[in-house]
């Protein structure tokens, strides 16, 4: 009992230690558009640039958050596997009920770690958990700097003129930009059946993660 107990302490805390390195990378992501936001509405003469070169930024810290967020969903499952096999009947029934060989899966994830969530699945449940707002907050603050500065817009055409970056074209500009929002978008919501079809359809009754 003693040990199962300072086992589920030491998980515990590794669970908790990154789920704040979570938190680090959102909040990264949040400072630099913050940054790219004032720079960019700084005055209308200043270029919008700064928030489509942020873009790279953001996707650069959602990667590393779902690189962490598969470290924190080992520690979490180990959490929540003991607190449903060990915990509960404890609390309830004062029996472990170690016919259900709940320990020996338990056992088997310390023998042979894996993670249990895919990179793409991990990339997906960030985008719908923080990076969705982020996103968003990208995009609109964009088209409002192009639609607002230097001054309010009058015509479709000069809404791609606004957009063109260098020698790349507004249309160009814009139409990578939608590929880029409706991107991450697919990935969240693939993510989301993924997950809901998981749960649907689970066998393995003795599951983690």
């Amino acid at each position: 009992m003693g040990v199962i107990a300072h086992l589920y302490r030491g998980e515990i805390y590794r669970s908790t230690l990154w789920r704040t390195r979570l938190d680090t990378t959102t909040n990264w992501s949040v400072v630099t558009l913050g940054v790219a936001l004032s720079i960019a509405y700084s005055s209308p003469q200043a270029s919008p640039l700064p928030l489509v070169l942020v873009g790279i930024l953001i996707v650069f810290f959602l990667m590393l958050e779902a690189r962490r967020y598969r470290y924190f969903n080992v520690w979490r499952a180990r959490c929540r596997w003991i607190e449903l096999h060990f915990m509960v009947p404890m609390l309830t029934e004062g029996d472990l009920h170690m016919e259900e060989r709940w320990q020996e899966r338990l056992a088997e994830d310390y023998r042979r770690p894996s993670y249990h969530v895919s990179m793409w699945t991990a990339v997906g449940r960030r985008i719908r958990r923080n990076y969705f707002w982020i996103l968003l907050i990208q995009t609109i603050a964009y088209l409002g700097k192009l639609i607002v500065h230097p001054g309010p817009l009058q015509s479709p055409g000069e809404l791609l003129e606004r957009a063109s970056i260098g020698p790349f074209p507004g249309w160009l500009v814009l139409g990578f930009g939608a590929f880029y929002c409706s991107s991450w978008g697919a990935i969240a919501l693939w993510s989301a059946r993924s997950d809901a079809e998981r749960a649907r359809h689970r066998n393995d009754p003795l599951g983690m993660g």
